[in-house]
This record gives structure tokens, sequence and C-alpha cells, in this order.
């Protein structure tokens, strides 16, 4: 019996193969059987796409693995959280699904924006041993849902602000970025998603704030209460909504521009440089440059976040843009080569 070839028959017949099926057809193990899939894609034959028990072995050509991903239209993963990163979990999205695929380019930044922040407060400020991720494409629509099972995103803020109930605290963050001068770090990842998503809903401590811009509004209801914070994400793929577009209107930001390359000063924005949304808002839409200067004339320091997010992050995902500072003093320079 040539084991290879049924594998290869099979895979020419449907579009694909998994070992399970090979395995029933021959009634030997899938240990052997396993052999023989291992061998054809170190022949360079065959490759395998997907995870775990949904795992299927596919042609090797870039179109049979392209049409893969565009059946790929939802994921769900339950993370632990240590040393986990929203930028490599976002990647391996992209590289595994098609959910990214064949949406519009200011649609995919705002879903990608989006996601980074509201996944990176879970990982840093929820205090929550695992965070449930889901996200889907839908024929209309991209949406995704974060739930972790931390302080809850509500009762945080009541405890750093020192405010006495739910209420107090939902006011304070509807009010808190409702301003042309978004303070340096907290809360400024929801404030900016919250006004590039069509809707976005935050669940916590028996509380919904819904923030709907279809209608232009923002409200509170009754829900049910539970341990830790969901967020729920959705906008329209045909959503006009144009990210940078919401940087430059609630942010007082300094750009100098020629054909090929942009200034940013940055002291001109904020005083203090910590979070790593700072970081996405400074650089979007900046890829496209052959050169990126950042000014750090009058900045005193900057965090180790926002350090990582430019110098490692941005820089590994733009190779082709060489990224330059000038004016940084000593402990910014500290930082940078530190993330570098």
């Amino acid at each position: 019996m040539n084991i290879k070839k049924m594998i290869l028959g099979k895979i020419e017949k449907n579009g694909s193969a998994r070992a399970s099926e090979i395995v029933k057809l021959t009634g030997f193990s899938r240990a052997y059987i396993n052999r023989f899939f291992q061998e054809l894609r170190s022949e360079g034959k065959i490759v395998l796409f997907g995870n775990a028990n949904r795992a299927v072995y596919l042609p090797a050509d870039r179109a049979a693995v392209s049409r893969a991903k565009d059946k790929i239209t939802q994921v769900h993963r339950l993370l632990r959280n240590e040393n986990l990163s929203e930028d490599t979990v976002l990647a391996d999205i992209k590289k595994k699904t098609g959910i990214f695929r064949s949406i519009p380019d200011n649609v995919s930044k705002i879903a990608d924006y989006a996601f980074s922040e509201i996944l990176n407060n879970a990982i840093e400020h929820s205090q929550s041993g695992a965070v449930e991720i889901t996200m889907k494409k839908e024929a209309s629509a991209v949406n995704f849902n974060v739930r972790d099972r931390g302080i809850g995103i509500f009762r945080n803020i009541m405890k750093k602000r020192k405010l006495h109930g739910t209420m107090e605290a939902i006011q304070d963050l509807i009010k808190g970025k409702q301003t042309t001068a978004p303070a340096t770090h907290s809360g400024e990842g929801i404030f900016f998603t919250s006004k590039a998503a069509d809707t976005l809903a935050i669940n916590s401590s028996g509380k919904t704030l819904i923030f709907d811009n279809l209608i232009g509004d923002i409200f509170v209801k009754n829900g049910k209460s539970f341990t830790g914070t969901r967020v729920i994400f959705n906008i329209n793929t045909g959503s006009t909504t144009q990210l940078d577009k919401i940087f430059r209107q609630y942010t007082d930001e300094s750009f100098e521009f020629s054909k090929t390359s942009v200034t940013v000063s940055l002291y001109k924005m904020d005083s203090e440089y910590i979070s790593r949304s700072q970081a996405r808002r400074v650089l979007s839409g900046l890829g496209g440059f052959k050169t990126v200067t950042l000014d750090f004339k009058g900045v005193d320091t900057i965090g180790q976040g926002f350090a990582d997010e430019v110098f490692r992050i941005w820089k590994k995902h733009h190779p082709g843009t060489a990224l330059i500072s000038k004016n940084a003093n000593e402990n910014v320079e500290f930082m940078v080569k530190r993330a570098s």
C-alpha cells in the first residue's frame, strides 16, 4: 500500500486531507500515518494549515493556502495571560484566518487598532490569569469580543480614581477623554476605539456602557453581573470612518511632511509618553514614508511600553521605513536602546 500516493490522491481530489481520514481508510495507527505526512511536508509537497483537531494538509502552493484562509472567518481562543502580547495574537489571526482579507483598508486599520488596544488593556490591567477572545468576519461586518475574569474595568477606575460607585466610574470613563487634549495614558485606547467603532459595548459590574456611533449616542444599561470585563466591538465593512482623521481630530499633533519623509514633533503633543496606545496613535498611517523622524525636544522620558511599541514592534512591521530619533536626552536614549 502506497500511503504517500493515497494522501496526495485525496488532497488532489478534495483539496485537503486530514490524518484521521487516512487512519480510517488504512486501519493503521495515527503515529504511523503521521510519518508519511511529515515526509511529504519535508519534500515540500504539502503544508499543514490550522491548529489542533482542525488542522488539515493542503497542496504546497500559495493559491491553495489562500483559499483555505478565506474559508476561516471566525476564531475563538482562550489565552493564558503569561508573557502574552497582543501584537503576536493579532499577527497569528492574520496569518491563519481570512478575517482581515478582502476588507477595506480603513476598516482593517480600525479593527487592527481596536483589537490591539482592548486586548492590551485586558493583558496589562485586568489582573486576570486568562483572556478569552473571539473574532468574526460576517457578510457586512467585523466584530470581536474580549473577555477577562479580573478586577473589572469600572472597579479598577473606582480604585485608581478613588470614586464611590460604578456610575461614577462610568461617568469618569465617558467624560475623561471628551477633550481635544486627551490625558497621557489611562483610557486613551478605549477613547479612540469608542470613536472609531460603529458600536462598542463594555460590560462589567452589572452595567453595560454602550457607544453607538451609528445613532450618535452613549448610554448605560443594566446587565448580568460577572467577574471581570467583556468588551464587544463591531464595525460595518462599508464604514467610511478613517482612523487617522479621528486621531487628528482629538489631538494636537505636529507633523512636517515631505514626499518621502515625515517629522513628528512630540513635545507639541503631550508631556509624557508612557503607553503603547500613544505610540500607535503617533505612528498611525506613517508606514508609507521612507523616513520617520521623531523629535524628542522637551520630552523628559518615555515609558517601556511606548519605546517597545515604536522601536521594536512598529519597526519590525515596517522594515522599509527608517526610524530616526533627534533631540533625545539620555533618559530617552536609554529606553530607545533598550527597546531596540
